[in-house]
């Protein structure tokens, strides 16, 4: 879908990771709000913005504990989601 290596968490697009930077699903509304730090941007591989989906490039995740907190926030957000069913 984008270029990169995606992680599915029950049926739905988690994180996953396009060069050096890290993209995660989450919450429309959690996202906005997440937008204020520098090296975090809208997901926006079509040219344009995709709601809820946001890049985190590497200063942004560069401590183990910093890259936790991100794909933690996407697991807590797919897994909040109904399961899809299997086609």
């Amino acid at each position: 879908m984008f270029g990169g290596v995606a992680f599915m968490l029950r049926g739905h697009m988690c994180c996953g990771i396009l060069g050096a930077t890290l993209m995660v699903r989450l919450d429309p509304g959690e996202a906005q709000a997440l937008l204020a730090p520098p090296n975090v941007r809208p997901m926006d591989f079509t040219g344009r913005p995709m709601r809820g989906f946001l890049y985190v490039d590497g200063p942004a995740i560069r401590t183990a504990g910093s890259l936790k907190k991100w794909v933690d926030r996407a697991v807590a957000h797919a897994a909040a989601l109904p399961a899809k069913r299997r086609k």
